[in-house]
């Protein structure tokens, strides 16, 4: 008996020996951003750029010999609703980070669960300036909140700056109701007081109004020769349509939402020449740029991102968490969260090569100099300068002095 049970024992410790190995356990870091509605152009090519991402990365063997495992999910849209699958992800999913947030009213109500769980969260689209600022000393010893979009304050600068550059004079504001389009619009007028400039009227439209002549009315009869526009896609396409139909032309410069592809398709033929700040356009100059490019066409069958910045930026997020994560040895959230203050390596992007892109004061990795002004053209978003085309190969760096 006693050697039957040395014969067993030597064989259930020659099977188990045989078993292979289970595979590492992977990585889980959240997804989530509008994948229905009318924010859902940005969602899906922000959701498809960080799939990407995650492949190219386990494809080369994953972060610390783990894969990368994506968690989706669709937050509408709808602050309660991000709230919610915020809460989702870390108590059910036990997520080590997240990366997401199309909107500033639902980043503003999500990201705080994971400031409260130590999680580091990584806004690559949402633009609102508060976003970085909500959880900031001294009132917090540690903000979990990063980014890599170009915040409000940023853009806002950009649209004034360039509509007196044009020589314009009378600047009318149009926005939209929400917290991001409200936000935009008093970022507009602060930098405009910088300025001395005064809008001759700031109007406000809601989402999914599709009749905007009593603003335009308003801001033809108040004499206005430019109009600056904060919103998404489909109203700000509704401000050109509305201009066609008063047969009224003045220059249209938005936040960068205008080149979402609902813009293209509901602006048609109006929308051509309205420009906006970009921090990506679809060229082909940098090897990286043109592998991903490529890769996204093939990928999903398309001839064009829907969205291009929002999903080359959230295809750069993945790669920076990536990095911090490596850094950091392991999936400790203030361990990751210290490592993406002090990246130690550069990560090259589809936007540009991050070097030291976050310190602890600064969770915001793109600075002004990174921006260009893009303009829809025949159904496409290109260069609106020359210069910017002329030098699209040209890595830019952040500033250093950038807050």
């Amino acid at each position: 008996m006693v050697f039957a049970g040395r014969t067993a024992a030597a064989v259930l410790l020659f099977t188990l020996a045989a078993v292979p190995a289970h595979a590492a356990d992977p990585i889980k870091i959240g997804l989530s951003g509008p994948y229905t509605g009318g924010s859902s152009s940005m969602g899906v090519s922000m959701r498809d750029g960080a799939k990407l991402a995650a492949a190219e990365i386990n494809k080369a063997g994953g972060v610390l010999g783990r894969p990368i495992q994506l968690i989706e999910r669709d937050d509408e849209a709808k602050n309660e609703v991000g709230a919610q699958v915020a809460q989702e992800l870390i108590n059910k999913e036990k997520v080590v980070a997240s990366v997401g947030f199309i909107n500033t009213g639902v980043a503003l109500a999500a990201q705080r669960f994971y400031q409260e769980a130590e999680i580091p969260v990584f806004n690559n689209v949402a633009t609102g300036t508060i976003i970085t600022n909500q959880f900031k000393e001294p009132d917090y010893e540690a903000n979990y909140v990063f980014r890599n979009s170009a915040y409000d304050v940023l853009q806002a600068g950009l649209m004034v700056d360039e509509a007196l550059a044009q020589n314009h004079k009378k600047i009318a504001i149009l926005a939209d109701s929400t917290n991001y389009g409200q936000l935009g619009r008093e970022d507009i007028e602060k930098y405009a007081a910088t300025k001395n400039v005064k809008p001759v009227v700031v109007e406000k439209f809601n989402i999914k109004d599709v009749d905007m002549t009593a603003q335009l009315l308003k801001a033809q009869q108040a004499g206005a020769d430019v109009i600056l526009a904060y919103g998404i896609g489909p109203e700000l396409a509704q401000i050109t349509n509305g201009m066609a139909k008063l047969g009224w032309k003045v220059p249209m410069i938005t936040s960068w939402p205008a080149s979402m592809q609902s813009f293209i398709d509901i602006a048609g033929a109006n929308g051509n020449g309205v420009i906006m700040p970009q921090t990506f356009i679809e060229d082909q100059t940098l090897p990286k740029r043109k592998a991903f490019l490529e890769n996204y066409y093939k990928t999903y069958g398309v001839t064009k991102i829907p969205t291009p910045v929002a999903g080359a930026q959230a295809y750069d997020s993945i790669y920076l968490l990536a990095a911090a994560i490596k850094q950091a040895g392991g999936t400790d959230g203030p361990k990751i969260r210290a490592a993406l203050e002090n990246l130690n390596e550069k990560v090259e992007g589809v936007v540009t090569t991050y070097d030291k892109p976050f310190t602890a004061k600064d969770h915001n990795a793109i600075s002004r100099n990174m921006v260009v002004f893009g303009k829809v053209q025949d159904g496409k978003i290109v260069y609106d300068k020359a210069e910017d085309a002329k030098n699209a190969g040209v890595v830019r760096l952040k500033e250093k002095s950038s807050n």
